[in-house]
């Protein structure tokens, strides 16, 4: 269910400078204002831009966007979506522009990304280690006393770290602290190792405070479907409970949050969580799915279909298909270099240019001369990779050839937007509108 037809554009605040050492920009360009690369004609098929390159359909993704802040607030959910997907700003300040509650990151660094962006409500989907990381932490807060942040803790060593942090800088507000529950990873394996953390956290005079409890309930999947639905379930229980037990610690006066929720399992969070939250007008259920706002044409592809077979789906109080909603935003493209026998081609993409970790990237299109050519009656498969290249396997009568530019989906946007320093914003006709920058480090 896609009613998003004509989605707005998207804004870009972080003007940067492009030149032809990155990914994209083409042979000869120095000193190009971002804010200009709308005005330069660019298409990623027509041979100007340096390939391998990787895109963004901008009206793909503000779809995305709005359909999945509408579910959450349909379903009662908040959503502070993890921006460790593509480390843009741009991207993350669109999401709680559009709506979001705040914006998750997974370490210390991420969130100072993402505060200097002017993102000041932010998730740290994590601990943040001992007495180091307690200190680096102390330190960003202190540079933003303004700023809204919450933070896992697991164990009573952390909360120890991080109040003795917290006692060597007097003039800090009380930190936010998320009891960790989980499986498989990070995360309190029981209420009674949860209710030891939120002892400890009790136990440092007001420096740190309960704000809630946490989880990230796909790390408790597992290869066998119903023993997945089995284990995530019981997680998730174990959440619920443990919210109860922290709103019965601290009182009905003080807010909490429940936060959890990816993007394949989100709707058993909703379906386990959201009603407990809804009956405590101080709590707040906040989902941190990332990827689905890029959604792909492999694991994230699938696992909507499983959230399709749950019947999981449903917005305006009917069902829908999640995996016919969502559309894949992103694409990499490359060129064509070799075909060096009839059922074979190699192309000039590999490891260093996308995600492999989750499924090969799949072709879509192939394009002649900037035009797009019909597709042939069986797509060719990518069987290999080496670090610069893609082995393609093809029909001996297919008609591709050197020079071609083929048109890659793929699987696991979190693998491949990792690989570029600059992610290009296309709109409808497929020319560049943006250039958006990551901060991966």
């Amino acid at each position: 269910m896609n009613e998003n037809t004509s989605a707005p554009p998207l804004d870009v605040h972080e003007n940067f400078t492009l030149d032809d050492r990155m990914r994209g920009v083409p042979p000869g360009t120095s000193g190009l204002d971002s804010n200009l690369v709308g005005q330069q004609g660019w298409h990623p098929a027509d041979g100007c831009m340096s390939l391998p390159l990787l895109t963004l359909d901008e009206a793909a993704f503000a779809s995305n966007r709005d359909l999945f802040l509408r579910y959450a607030r349909e379903h009662g959910a908040a959503i502070a979506p993890h921006a460790k997907t593509p480390m843009a700003p741009d991207l993350a300040r669109s999401l709680v522009e559009a709506g979001g509650w705040g914006t998750t990151v997974a370490d210390i660094r991420q969130a100072t990304v993402m505060l200097k962006a002017g993102l000041s409500r932010l998730i740290i989907a994590n601990e943040v280690g001992g007495a180091g990381g307690a200190s680096r932490l102390a330190k960003l807060i202190g540079a933003w006393p303004g700023a809204e942040l919450y933070v896992f803790a697991d164990s009573v060593a952390i909360v120890r770290a991080l109040a003795d942090a917290w006692r060597g800088n007097a003039d800090l507000a009380p930190l936010r602290v998320l009891v960790e529950l989980g499986a498989a990873r990070a995360g309190a394996r029981s209420t009674t190792e949860a209710e030891a953390i939120a002892d400890a956290v009790a136990a440092t005079g007001g420096r740190l405070r309960i704000a809630g409890v946490a989880t990230y309930e796909g790390a408790a999947a597992q290869p066998d479907p119903v023993r997945s639905d089995e284990a995530v379930s019981a997680l998730l229980a174990t959440v619920g409970d443990m919210f109860l037990r922290l709103r019965a610690r601290i009182g009905g006066d003080a807010p909490l949050i429940v936060t959890a929720g990816g993007s394949v399992f989100f709707d058993k969070v909703v379906t386990a969580l959201s009603p407990l939250v809804e009956r405590d007008d101080k709590a707040t259920l906040v989902l941190r799915s990332g990827a689905i706002f890029f959604h792909d044409h492999g694991i994230y592809d699938r696992s909507l279909g499983a959230v399709d077979a749950r019947n999981g789906f449903a917005v305006g109080g009917a069902g829908a298909s999640a995996r016919r909603s969502f559309r894949p935003a992103l694409r990499v493209w490359a060129e064509l270099l070799s075909r060096p026998e009839p059922s074979l081609a190699i192309c000039g993409m590999g490891m260093r240019d996308v995600s492999f970790d989750q499924g090969f990237p799949k072709p879509l299109a192939v394009y002649r001369a900037g035009q797009k050519l019909p597709a042939p009656p069986m797509q060719p498969q990518v069987i290999k990779l080496n670090d610069q290249h893609a082995f393609l396997s093809l029909q001996p009568g297919d008609d591709i050839a050197v020079g071609d530019v083929i048109e890659f989906g793929i699987s696991h946007p979190c693998t491949c937007l990792d690989r570029y320093r600059v992610i290009f914003g296309v709109d409808e006709s497929g020319h560049v509108a943006h250039a958006f920058p990551t901060f991966f480090g």
